[in-house]
């Protein structure tokens, strides 16, 4: 009995371990097609989320160099004029008046021709100078965490070429290298041609300029975020591959810091070799961008439009910050005069105001000594009057007295003769 016991026991373990792990593997199961569903399906970003442009390498110092940046944040014209600029606007406007290169130094204000040794020349390294005020706003730029569409809205700007240079500029330093080529691949045979160089002499066009910082480090006097190895052979690729699918050459990607035209082999903006137009702005589709194309104004009529304003230097023309300021200024100067005007009149008329009163008081005070000094008149009179009765009175008296006495005596004297 005892052995039929155990087996029952044996039986009855044997089977509850397969229910056991039926129901694990059951389990197991569920929760795969749990973690394979969100995988089918992942949720959509928002629209804000794909707005925001992140950024890459040091966010404290915009992977500049260390001496520009020091620059920038101990310029006036950064701490003062840009300090009032809040908004993606205006500065897009301070860079239309106030950009007229791309160098990072104003010309002539950096000298290392008598530096020696390890500061001898060398990129970055040195005194420094006076910042440019390109990259003074390329920072102020930065400070605004500027989203796609702003970015966007900088590269196709139609008012000035160097807007559209900052806004490549500010990709190149603040986006991952992979990401660089997708940016600026519509934009790599554009054909409107800017001055970078502080003082003229150096014209060159927007696809070449970006070609060359894909592909160069130098930049004037200053790097670029240096590009690994990796990426710039797929940059590079790229370029090969894109240059065979529109027949053109990038031979010309050489920096040329003697100056000079842009090269001839470059294709016009919305020619035969221009693909179907489309709402991006790139090498297809320019002449739709604005209601004039960009490549049928000249560098000149934009420069002269721009000179329009007489823009000199940076510390000597006003921007209109400043001449809002001076307005500003003026119409206070007016108000102050206006109530120094005011408040004179108000004195004037409170200085008449207290001599009347004190005239009133004068004429009352004269009208009580008046008053005072007749009745005084009047109590001497009266005095006199009344001593004047009384003596009258007093002398009637006694002439009365003696009257009476003169009658008694007369009497007494007749009374005793009889």
């Amino acid at each position: 009995m005892e052995y039929d016991n155990e087996t029952i026991y044996a039986s009855t373990d044997v089977a509850e371990q397969q229910q056991y792990q039926e129901h694990l593997q059951q389990q197991h199961q569920q929760s795969s097609q749990q973690t394979q569903q969100p995988q089918a399906h992942p949720p959509k970003k928002s629209a804000k989320q794909n707005n925001a442009l992140p950024l890459w390498g040091n966010e404290s110092s915009m992977n500049l160099n260390p001496l520009i940046l020091a620059n920038i944040q101990g310029s006036s014209y950064f701490k003062v004029s840009l300090f009032k600029l809040k908004t993606y606007h205006e500065v897009v406007d301070e860079i239309y008046y106030q950009v007229k290169h791309l160098e990072p130094w104003e010309r002539g204000s950096r000298k290392t021709a008598g530096q020696t040794g390890m500061c001898g020349g060398v990129r970055g390294v040195g005194a420094g100078g006076i910042v440019s005020t390109a990259f003074c706003l390329l920072y102020k730029l930065y400070t605004l965490r500027l989203t796609r569409k702003q970015v966007n809205g900088l590269l196709t700007h139609g008012d000035s070429p160097y807007i559209r240079a900052l806004g490549f500029m500010y990709l190149r330093y603040t986006q991952p290298p992979g990401d660089l080529f997708d940016w600026y691949e519509p934009y790599l045979l554009d054909e409107e041609v800017i001055d970078v160089k502080a003082g003229g002499g150096q014209v060159l066009t927007i696809g070449h300029m970006i070609r060359q910082w894909l592909t160069k480090l130098d930049w004037f006097s200053t790097l670029f975020p240096r590009i690994p190895v990796p990426i710039q052979k797929q940059i590079d690729a790229k370029l090969e591959q894109y240059a065979r699918e529109n027949n053109v050459s990038f031979a010309d990607t050489q920096p040329d810091r003697g100056g000079g035209a842009p090269a001839a082999g470059k294709q016009a903006r919305g020619g035969a070799s221009s693909g179907s137009s489309g709402g991006t702005r790139g090498p297809t589709g320019f002449a739709d961008a604005r209601d004039v194309p960009r490549h049928e104004q000249s560098f000149k009529e934009k420069t002269a439009k721009r000179e329009m304003f007489d823009h000199c230097d940076r510390d000597a023309r006003p921007s209109r910050y400043d001449r809002f300021e001076e307005d500003f200024s003026q119409r206070r100067d007016h108000r102050e005069r206006e109530h120094k005007e005011y408040r004179d009149r108000d004195r004037d008329r409170d200085r008449d105001r207290t001599r009347e009163r004190e005239r009133d008081r004068d004429r009352e005070r004269d009208r009580d000594r008046h008053r005072e000094r007749h009745r005084e008149r009047d109590r001497d009179r009266s005095r006199d009057y009344e001593r004047k009765d009384r003596i009258r009175n007093d002398r009637r008296s006694r002439s009365h007295e003696r009257h009476d006495n003169r009658e008694r005596r007369e009497h007494d004297r007749d009374r005793r003769k009889r």
